[in-house]
Order: structure tokens, then sequence, then C-alpha cells
């Protein structure tokens, strides 16, 4: 049945009281993620641990409100909508978006050396308001104990601040407009899961005061994952305190010969909230997970027997992985085409019978808002220099794996999908040679870096997952869309600010910005001609994934998703294939032996390892932002 909002609630959840909170915790929601190395890393699966805490914070103290008077609870459409913009500012901020852009922002010019060449290579192709270059003034930064707070230092950074905290803004406001696209039909009409929300959903029932804080199988789950954590904790900083696990131990050394030593870096450890999340995925999906990344350690094991491991880059796996991707979105939209005519019809006649009146924004305007965002973001990358072929497929290939995630999170709720270097930035110059797109483009391609690194941040599913949590909960759909759009602004110059602020204090830190350079580097010294041995893996990774989709639509034994083989290669399923293991054959055995009913009485200890972990491993964070020490953590 179609959810429709009632006349006479005009502004559900979606409160200015919310919004207001909302937009109070994002700034030192951005400082603690922007602080966090060394104490875990809240954007590197799907649910934030940090927005999580906040949201358990709230509801603990709306429940003590409330024994005072409900005049002052906060409802939980209200707790939503201040997830729901944490997630988002978290995003903006988070582990593969600005804290890889900022850093990179003055590195190319403080770094550059008579060694290294970059000034002769390529500092001519970078415009000035896209970087800081002066070395004199970057010396503060770099090396810390000085004042950001004064205003000629504030004004050399203002230009590229709005220049690239604009475009970022136009890029997340284009997924919004994707995202209204395809948000009834994945939500209303194909009814999709969405795994990722179900804990803030539980955890906020009632304004928190009746949703599973009240269940005791949760704390049951959660005083288990809790203790873990803080004997985890107190064996970091005391080793003759004993541990419960929270370490990777490498399998490498077992397998120390060839052809067996090709099978690399193979972690093994079991961390209660993976172990929680991957309870709510299909098993699958969960089997695929694992069963696949043992199938690319396998791969690497029989390129190696057969002295294959001679040509560069085989088996290619990273390549595989995005034509899947490439495979996922075009398996998404195919299936989505009879909804978008109907958004087409819509926009091109206004009588059509197609009804938005409940979207975020019209289909028209929506419409609209993309063209413009596309010119804008044309722009900004024309006059950087790249040429307009090369944007248009950049930026067709982002946001077709963006799509392809968001898709994914919101049908089967993967607990990661980092995607580590096998965006745009990466497959062109594979599929077209450095050669063919230039030195100007490679520049700019270097500085887009940022959002390409990884996409386990992506801020894109979060935004859907919101729209589906107004459709649960019944927010308005529009009032939601205002308090997102303060998120992205506040959340994205918020960042600036947290980055700038610790890098007077501290020194500034380089985080990844030494790769972009680095490669564009070794391109411009030794330019590559077109990889065909990479771009026919592209196109093996892309035809697997049909053929998985087809066996699995055909065959209702099936086995393997083809979503599994997409994200079972990405550097995160290193750190939880074994958890998701566990997690696997904890719920086939569930649902073989006790069924759906003991499977439903499961769910609240699986939310408790999640919600325990997450909170205990948030506190050690924290001490460690206070106390300016490293601190166990949690989450790699």
């Amino acid at each position: 049945m179609k959810a429709v909002l009632p006349k006479h609630v005009p502004h559900v959840g979606a409160s200015w009281r919310a919004i207001l909170i909302g937009l109070l915790l994002i700034p030192p929601n951005t400082y603690w993620i922007m602080d966090s190395a060394g104490q875990g890393y809240p954007t590197t699966v799907s649910l934030y641990f940090n927005v999580v805490f906040c949201i358990f914070v709230i509801v603990v103290v709306n429940y003590l409100l409330t024994r005072v008077s409900s005049r002052f609870s906060v409802k939980q459409g209200e707790l939503l909508t201040i997830y729901i913009m944490l997630a988002i500012a978290s995003s903006v901020a988070g582990h593969d978006m600005l804290r890889v852009l900022i850093p990179m922002i003055p590195h190319a010019f403080w770094y550059a050396s008579p060694e290294n060449d970059w000034a002769d290579l390529f500092h001519r192709f970078v415009p000035s308001w896209i970087a800081v270059s002066d070395r004199k003034f970057l010396t503060d930064y770099y090396r810390g104990e000085s004042d950001f707070y004064q205003w000629e230092v504030i004004q050399v950074w203002l230009k590229p601040i709005l220049a690239w905290g604009s475009f970022l803004c136009l890029m997340l406001f284009l997924m919004l407009c994707i995202n209204n696209l395809v948000r009834k039909q994945w939500t209303e009409n194909e009814k999709l899961s969405y795994p990722i929300i179900q804990l803030p959903l539980e955890l906020t029932i009632g304004g928190g005061t009746s949703g599973i804080l009240k269940n005791r199988i949760m704390w049951v789950g959660f005083t288990i994952a809790g203790v873990i954590d803080i004997l985890n904790g107190l064996n970091f900083l005391f080793p003759s305190v004993p541990s419960l696990g929270g370490k990777l131990y490498d399998l490498r050394p077992f397998f120390s010969h060839p052809p067996l030593s090709a099978i690399g870096w193979t972690p093994i450890a079991v961390f209660p909230f993976a172990v929680g999340l991957a309870f709510f995925i299909p098993l699958d999906l969960s089997f695929s997970c694992w069963f696949f990344y043992l199938f690319w350690k396998s791969e690497r094991v029989i390129a190696s027997a057969l002295g294959m491991k001679s040509i560069p880059g085989f088996p290619f796996v990273d390549e595989q992985s995005f034509g899947a991707y490439i495979g996922l979105f075009v398996i998404a939209i195919v299936g989505t085409r009879q909804h978008l005519g109907k958004v087409v019809s819509k926009v091109l006649n206004r009588k059509s019978e197609v009804d938005d009146s409940s979207e975020p924004l019209s289909y028209r305007v929506t419409i609209i808002m993309m063209v413009s965002c596309i010119i804008c973001i044309t722009f900004f990358c024309r006059v950087s220099g790249m040429s307009l072929w090369v944007i248009f497929l950049f930026f067709i290939i982002y946001y077709a794996v963006s799509t392809a995630v968001t898709r994914m999170r919101a049908e089967l709720g993967s607990p990661v999908h980092d995607l580590h270097f096998i965006g745009p930035d990466e497959m062109m110059p594979k599929m077209f040679g450095t050669r063919l797109l230039g030195a100007q483009n490679l520049t700019m391609m270097a500085y887009l870096f940022f959002c390409n690194r990884a996409y386990r941040g992506h801020p894109m599913p979060h935004q859907l997952e919101g729209f589906k949590l107004a459709e649960r909960t019944n927010i308005n759909n529009r009032r939601l869309l205002i308090a997102m759009l303060i998120a992205i602004i506040v959340g994205t110059f918020s960042s600036f600010w947290s980055y700038y602020h610790i890098s007077y204090a501290e020194g500034a830190r380089d985080w990844f910005a030494w790769r972009p350079f680095n490669r564009l580097q070794s391109w411009l010294i030794s330019p590559r001609s077109s990889n065909y041995p990479a771009v026919i893996a592209m196109i093996i990774g892309f035809f697997v994934t049909f053929f998985l989709m087809i066996m699995r639509m055909s065959i209702f034994w099936w086995p393997f998703h083809p979503a599994g083989f997409a994200i079972s290669s990405s550097w995160s399923m290193n750190v939880f294939w074994f958890s998701i293991l566990v997690s696997f054959i904890i719920k086939w055995i569930t649902l073989k032996h006790g069924g759906m009913g003991t499977h439903r009485k499961l769910i609240p200890f699986f939310f408790g390892l999640i919600l325990g972990e997450f909170i205990i491993g948030s506190l050690w964070s924290l001490i460690g932002i206070a106390t300016n020490l490293p601190m166990y953590r949690f989450l790699f």
C-alpha cells in the first residue's frame, strides 16, 4: 500500500528541532572523524559507529527526559532525521572523501623536489584556485603549533575551500536527484529490504523508550560484545590483561612456498559487530562473500603455479570487480526501466497519471536540477583543463558505480563495498592509455582521486536509506530533503574547519595524498598504452555478473550471488571474510534446525553484538582523541 503523509501532520519527524540538533552535532562528528587517525575509522563499513553512538546517547537522554515530562521527549522520526543528517555529513567527512581531498590541496607543491620533478611535470596544469602553492605559507600548516584563526591564513585557504566545497555539494545533490528518481520504485514498488537501517530503526522505536533497549536478549549480545571490547582495550594498554581476539592473525606464514605463497595477506579474525551485520544479509550473499574471497585467492595461486604472475596485474582482480559493478548497474537500470519510463512521461506531460506529490522533489524539478548540476560539474572540470569527452565518461562511470553500490545496499545490505582503486581515474587510463588522455586530463584526474580512492563511506546509499526511513516512519520527504541539504553543506565546510584546526595545532597529516601524485608522476614519465588484458578482464567481470544473475533467477537453489562476486575482492573483505563465514554458519544452522521463528528470536541478540561493540569501541575512540594517545580500535 502506498505510503501517503497525512495532511493534518505536515512535518512529521523532520521537525526544526530535530534539524537543529542534527546541525549542532555535525561539527563535533566531523571533528571526530578528522581526528580519528589511529582511533578507528567510522566510515569504513556501511553502518557508522560514531552515528550509532550519538543516537544511542540521545536515546538514553530521551529516556531520562520522559521520566520527567513527555513534553521534552524526542520522537522516533526526529531521532531518525538526526541519524540521517549525521550519516550523510560523516560520509562527506569520511575516510574516502574529504579526508583524502583536503590533504591533497597543498601536497603537490609542498612535496615537490628536484628528485620527483613534480614542478616541471605537472604544476603548470594545476589551476591556482584548487590548490595552495606558497611553501612559506605552508610551513606553519605542516609544522603545527600555530594558529589557524588568522585572517591572512584563512583567506589563502578560502578559495580552494569554496571551489572544492561547492563542487562536492553539487556532486552530492546530483546523487540526491538520482535517488529521487528511483526512490518510489526501489522503496515502495519493489519494497527492497534495506538491512542497514534495521538497527537505527529498532533503536529509535517510541523515541527509544520502547525499542530494542527493552529487550533482554539484546543486552546479552551487547554485554558479550562490550566485555570483549573492554578486555581488548585493556590488553592494548596493559599487555598482561588477556584479550579476546580483536586482532588480525595472518595465515600467510603458513603458506611460505610457491605457488601457495601467492595467496598474499590473508588475515583471520572474528569481530562481533561484523558477525552481527552479516546476520542481516541474505544467506546467498554471505556465502558468496567468503566463497569468492577464497576464489580470488585461488586465482592468484593458480596463476603462480602456471607461471602467469609475470604478466603485470594478472589475474586482474580489481578490473574484474569493476566490470562486475558496471554489470550490477546495468541490471539495476534494466529492472527500473518501466518506472523510469513513467518518470519521463511525467516530465514531458503535466497531465500524466504518475503521482510525484509525495516525492522529495517533483520529477520535473528533479530533471531540471540534474541538468543544472551536470552543467556546473562540467564547467568546474572544463575550466580546470579537462576535455569534455573525458569529463562525461569519467562521471558516467562514477555515477554508474555509485548507483550500483546504492542498489546493492538497498537490496542486500552489504556491510562493506570499498572498491579500492577501481574508479574511473584508474580504469580510464587502462582503457585508453595515458597518451590519449594527455597530461592536463591526468592531472585533474589525480585531484579527483579523492572520491574514487574507495567507495566504503559513499554518501549516496545513506541518502536513499534516509528516504526509506522516512517511508517507514512517515517522515515528510520534502522537509527531510532540507535536512539532507543542510547536512551536505554543513558537513562539507565543517570538515574543512576540523582538518585545518587540527593541522595548525598538531601539524598536517598527509594520509593518502601521496598516491595520486606518485601515480601521476609515473604516468607522465612513462606513458602507458591501452592495457588490453585489463580491458578483457573488465568485460569478463561484466559477463560473469550477468551469468550469475541469470542462474540465480533460473535455479532456485543457486548459491552464488553476483553482488558477492563484486564485493569479495575488496580490501575490507580481507578483514571481515571470516566474521561473515562465522555469521553464515550460525544463520544457516538457525534456519535449518530452528526455522524462521528461531531466526526472529535471535535478531535482538545480533543487534546487541553490533551495538555493544559500537558503543564501547566509540568510547575507546573518544578517549584516544581526548588524551591524544592511541587506543584499541575494533575497526581497521
